[in-house]
C-alpha cells in the first residue's frame, strides 16, 4: 500500500457503506479525522442496535459510546475479511450483552415449564410504526428485551442465547414468550 496522505482522506472514501483499508489503517494510526469520519458514518446504524438493546434513550447513548471505544482499541484486530459493518455490529451486540449481564437482575427470568405457550398475531405489528414498536421493546423487562432481541432481531437459536447470557435455553425460550405476551398486551392497550 503507498503511504497514505492523511489530509487527502475525504467521506467519500465510504462510498456505499465500503470502507477501505486506508481509512481503517488510518484510524488505527490515531488520525481523528479518519475516526470522526467512521463514527459518523456508521453511528446511526450502531445507535439502532443500542436503542434495541437499551431501556432507554440514555442507556443507548452509553451503549454506542461504550461500543466505539471497543472498536477503535480492537480496530487493529479487524482481517478485512467479511464486512466491516458485520464486525463493528456484532462488537456493539457484545456490548450491550455485557451491559446485560452487569445489570442482570434474576429476577426477569422464569423456567420454561411456568410459563404457558403464548400465540403471537404479528398482523398487528404491521399496524404500528416503528418507533412505537421501539419504545414498546425498550419497556420490556431486562431479560425478556434481550432475549426478544437476540432471537428475533439478530436470529440467534435458544442454545446460542442461553450461551451468551448465562442462562438455560428453556429460560431463553420462557424470556421469549414473556417478551411477545407482554408487547401483545402493550400493543392491544395502543389501539
Amino acid at each position: 500500500m503507498s503511504k497514505l496522505n492523511f489530509n487527502r482522506l475525504e467521506k467519500t472514501t465510504y462510498l456505499e457503506g465500503i470502507v477501505t483499508q486506508d481509512v481503517l489503517k488510518a484510524c488505527i494510526a490515531g488520525h481523528r479525522e479518519s475516526q470522526e469520519m467512521l463514527y459518523q458514518y456508521f453511528s446511526p446504524k450502531m445507535f439502532g442496535i443500542c436503542l434495541r438493546y437499551g431501556h432507554d434513550y440514555s442507556t443507548a447513548e452509553d451503549l454506542l459510546q461504550e461500543g466505539f471505544i471497543k472498536v477503535f482499541n480492537k480496530l487493529h484486530m479487524f482481517r478485512y475479511e467479511g464486512s466491516f459493518e458485520g464486525w463493528m455490529k456484532r462488537i456493539f451486540i457484545n456490548t450491550s450483552i455485557e451491559h446485560y449481564r452487569k445489570a442482570n437482575n434474576r429476577k426477569f427470568f422464569v423456567e420454561i415449564d411456568q410459563a404457558n405457550e403464548i400465540v403471537f398475531d404479528s398482523t398487528v405489528i404491521d399496524q404500528l410504526a416503528t418507533q412505537d414498536l421501539l419504545k414498546l421493546v425498550q419497556k420490556l423487562p431486562d431479560g425478556y428485551r434481550t432475549v426478544f432481541n437476540l432471537y428475533a432481531i439478530e436470529g440467534y437459536n435458544h442454545k446460542e442465547i442461553g450461551k451468551m447470557l448465562g442462562i438455560s435455553e428453556g429460560t431463553s425460550k420462557s424470556q421469549l414468550a414473556r417478551a411477545r405476551a407482554t408487547l401483545k398486551r402493550n400493543i392491544k392497550l395502543l389501539n
